[in-house]
């Protein structure tokens, strides 16, 4: 691949995760549709046990509706997926699953933590599960997407 396909590449993909980190940072902590609304009790609100809140989300299913249930499973997974699929792409330092899964971690962690002191949302054990099985499969699209691209073309990036 010609060297300036590859400036332009990695200069959109730094757009979109630009982009994409902003979305991120107002669904995480402004959006008050998805459950983000400040806590006014001195509390603060955390879940350390893993999976307590998937499995309420899951058998209350009916109870709370598609909606709620959808947005709090498959959306703490999907809000990863940008951040393990982009970054490889803007940087050859992170083009390990390891790595991905490592700072999709991190990156969950830090926003659980600034929530958790910000009072904004819940400190959740289950939503740093979700994020970081977010960040590993959109690295895992992002090798798969690459292993077709050097199939088909034969160059690596």
């Amino acid at each position: 691949m010609k060297k300036e396909t590859k400036h332009i590449i990695r200069g959109l993909g730094l757009v979109c995760f630009t982009l994409y980190v902003l979305a991120l940072v107002y669904f995480l902590f402004f959006s008050e549709k998805y459950g983000r609304a400040v806590v006014t009790e001195q509390e603060f609100r955390y879940n350390l046990v893993p999976f307590v809140e998937i499995r309420r989300f899951w058998v209350y299913r009916k109870q709370l509706g598609f909606a709620a249930v959808f947005t709090n499973l498959v959306g703490n997974v999907a809000g990863f997926l940008p951040f393990g699929f982009i970054l490889p792409v803007i940087t050859e330092k992170m083009r390990s699953g390891i790595l991905i899964t490592l700072a999709g971690f991190g990156l969950s962690l830090t926003v659980e933590v600034i929530q958790l002191i910000t009072k904004v949302g819940c400190f959740d054990v289950d939503d740093m599960i979700l994020n970081t099985a977010g960040a590993a499969l959109g690295y895992l699209l992002f090798f798969i997407c690459d292993h077709l691209r050097r199939k088909i073309y034969g160059k690596k990036i």
